[in-house]
């Protein structure tokens, strides 16, 4: 009958849309169940296409490698395969010269949500706003696909005004047990959403070649720049055994805008005189160079060693008695770019270390403080060799991984050696304090060795963290916004994340607080979040092994084996921005660097001497309460980072007496002035009696805990008896 009909109709639909749900299996962006992105790391990989981006800021960029050197004004000779699908299928290649637009922000999140839309989705946790390029995802559960039926999905931008389009990039989906990429596919252009006109060449629609794995984009450059105000992409064809998920960046210049009104609410402006673009290891090189002879007297350029391919790696100080450690001077540090392909932290240095010689110059009263009263080193880059990796291939078509390693393959943000399990095994024995201390933890022999697995730059930064007493440091790193404190490896060997605080979490807290709450994005509950974490919860910061959890970080490394508190700062969304983003990002950064910076002030400092007014090197501060010392500087004299209080400081140098006193913490910038005068112990003027008469001084008989902990894990692995 007619209402059966109807009924088998009804039931067909409802099972075509299903299968299209399934289909999608979340490739209208990416599923919220899906692994880990930070398992997702490849070491190297092969990349089919390579486009050069230009040096100049501007509307319109020709495509250069980032750092490049300027070229005339001219075009690009491009190549592109297209193959068109009519009664038959061919291949047609041609070629055309034409300059490219910079992305419009779907991966650096300027192009909102609701700006994207898809023709179906399974539910809204899988819409199109997943599908942005190199978003990342959390989570091992997959759902199972059914077989992919050839069906027009689409997926559309809206731009929200007239609009230059001159490509597409495109991606896979992200994920270790599927393999899910748009293999062709269409582009179409509209001015109201209704009426659409698709690309051709010639009288033939124009279908682009996209994938061939999920991970490595794949940019298509069009024929000639469009204007339109919507884009949408269809895909045509797809991995076989797959589903249709495609992440996408769209290259496009936004038109004039007569009234002004996009440039007053979307976009940010800086009015600082900058060097905005992507620089080179020469271009570095040469633009610290210019600030040390535009600033001489606060600036020196040195190097803390080279990196496996014979780079330097190059650091500028900036005091205001550069090349001299002055007493009662902290020391203050941030680095960037230990993670070659995270390019942004690189460039923000660049930028802090011109824009504080021009503020100094200009006799800014915050920056000269700053400068007078704090020596600052500022390493931009840490893995030379990874970034050139990543700057090859240029900023939208690294990826998420290219270059992230050292030239030998290794990450050398968690290079360093593992102390978090010698102390935490010493405080098992019950060796703290008495036979271990709770701070300065000595790095086993076996990671010294040559055979060890160390990058050479890691060992760099190990000796240069062991030679300046550093107080405070900050490593920029992207494709986040959030800062993480201490510890970064959980106690418990099993747990993939757990909160894991150190002695010192109250002070840690505080100082990622300093750091985000001054940043533009980071504590702002409604932004939205880079990939699936939402860290506006804990006021954009979290303790890093809450996180995820990662052995031998420079952060527990630095605040177990010296005085430095160092913490990571994520400082975008997009690990390799394009330059024409750099003027933003610094505005998003800018206060934060320097709110960070201006933190080495908080908490005690002072000098510790002996009755001769001598400085003792390597007296140990110890604060009633807090389980971890720091030791006084060569000179004496020590910082000890704390809130605002009262504390009970004791301190301790071998061959004297002990000494405490109460120390006041204030809310303001500055530390509290604190100094101890220690006199000789009896202990040791017995022994320099016993020493004059040629007698045998008193020894301890402890033996070294740390060559114990080592001796019983080898007994351990060789099956040897305790």
């Amino acid at each position: 009958s007619e209402w059966v009909q109807d009924q088998m109709m009804w039931l067909r639909t409802l099972l075509l849309l299903g299968l299209v749900g399934r289909l999608l299996d979340e490739c209208s962006g990416h599923s919220s169940e899906d692994e880990d992105y930070y398992m997702q790391e490849l070491l190297s990989r092969e990349h089919y296409q390579q486009v050069l981006e230009d040096r100049a800021v501007g509307k319109e960029t020709k495509p250069r490698p980032a750092g490049g050197s300027d070229s005339a004004s001219g075009n690009l000779t491009h190549t592109h395969t297209h193959t068109h699908t009519h009664s038959h299928t061919h291949t047609h290649t041609h070629t055309h010269t034409l300059t490219y637009c910079p992305p419009l922000g779907l991966e650096t999140l300027k192009i909102d949500d609701f700006q994207l839309h898809a023709s179906s989705m399974r539910h809204y946790g899988l819409g199109p706003h997943r599908g942005r390029l190199n978003i990342q995802v959390r989570s091992a559960l997959l759902l199972q696909r059914a077989s992919a039926p050839r069906l027009l999905l689409l997926r559309l931008v809206d731009a929200r005004r007239l609009t230059k389009f001159t490509g597409v990039v495109t991606q896979g989906r992200s994920s270790l047990w599927s393999s899910d990429w748009v293999s062709s596919y269409k582009v179409l252009l509209s001015n109201d959403s209704h009426s659409w006109v698709t690309l051709k060449n010639g009288s033939r629609d124009l279908i682009f070649s996209a994938n061939r794995e999920k991970e490595i984009p794949v940019l298509n450059l069009f024929p000639k720049p469009v204007v339109a105000r919507y884009i949408r992409i269809n895909p045509r064809s797809w991995y076989a055994s797959g589903g249709i998920c495609m992440r996408v960046e769209i290259m496009g210049c936004p038109m004039p805008d007569p009234n002004n009104y996009y440039r007053r609410r979307n976009e940010v402006t800086t009015t600082d005189n900058l060097d905005f673009r992507h620089h080179s290891y020469k271009e570095m090189r040469q633009l610290m160079k210019v600030v040390n002879e535009m600033c001489p007297n606060i600036t020196r350029i040195y190097n803390i060693g080279k990196s496996y391919n014979g780079q330097k790696l190059y650091a500028i100080e900036i005091s205001d008695n550069p090349g001299e450690h002055e007493l009662g001077e902290p020391e203050f540090r941030y680095t960037a770019g230990s993670h070659g392909n995270e390019v942004l932290g690189r460039e923000l240095l660049l930028l802090l270390m011109q824009f504080m010689c021009q503020e100094y110059l200009s006799r800014n009263t915050r920056i000269r403080r700053l400068v007078d009263e704090t020596r600052i080193h500022l390493l931009p880059s840490v893995n030379p060799d990874g970034y050139e990796k990543a700057c090859e291939a240029g900023s939208e078509l690294s990826g998420w991984s290219l270059g992230r390693w050292s030239q030998d393959g290794l990450d050398i943000h968690h290079n360093f050696p593992d102390l978090n399990s010698v102390l935490w095994e010493a405080e098992a024995r019950k060796w703290v304090p008495r036979k271990f201390h709770n701070h300065h933890v000595p790095i086993p022999d076996w990671y010294r060795s040559t055979n060890a697995t160390v990058a050479v730059e890691t060992r760099a930064l190990v000796s240069w963290m062991e030679k300046i007493p550093f107080v405070l440091g900050g490593n920029l790193q992207g494709g986040e916004l959030v800062v993480t404190f201490p510890f970064d490896r959980t106690r418990s060997v099993t747990a993939l994340r757990e909160a894991t605080p150190t002695a010192d979490d109250h002070v840690f807290r505080w100082l990622a607080f300093s750091y985000a709450s001054t940043h533009r994005l980071m504590t702002h509950a409604s932004r939205r979040v880079c990939h699936t974490d939402d860290f506006a919860k804990e006021d954009g910061t979290i303790n890093g092994a809450s996180w995820h959890t990662a052995a031998g970080s420079m952060n527990d490394f630095s605040y177990l084996h010296t005085n430095c508190f160092e913490l990571s700062m994520f400082v975008g969304c997009d690990k390799f921005p394009h330059e024409t983003e750099l003027p933003e990002e610094w505005e998003n950064n800018r206060e934060s660097l320097l709110v960070f910076m201006e933190q080495v002030h908080r908490g005690i400092k002072g000098v510790v001497r002996d009755v001769q007014g001598k400085g003792l090197a390597n007296a140990i501060i110890a604060v009633d309460g807090i389980n971890h010392d720091i030791r006084t500087a060569s000179d004496g004299d020590y910082w000890r980072l704390l809130n605002p209080g009262e504390y009970r400081v004791t301190v301790r140098a071998e061959g004297f007496s002990v000494s405490s006193k109460v120390c006041s913490v204030g809310y303001d910038i500055g530390a509290s002035r604190c100094d101890f005068v220690l006199g000789r112990s009896n202990l040791s003027r017995i022994k320099e009696i016993m020493q004059k008469f040629n007698k045998q001084p008193i020894s301890s008989r402890n033996q070294n805990p740390l060559r114990l902990i080592t001796a019983r894990r080898k007994r351990a692995v060789s099956g040897e008896p305790r």
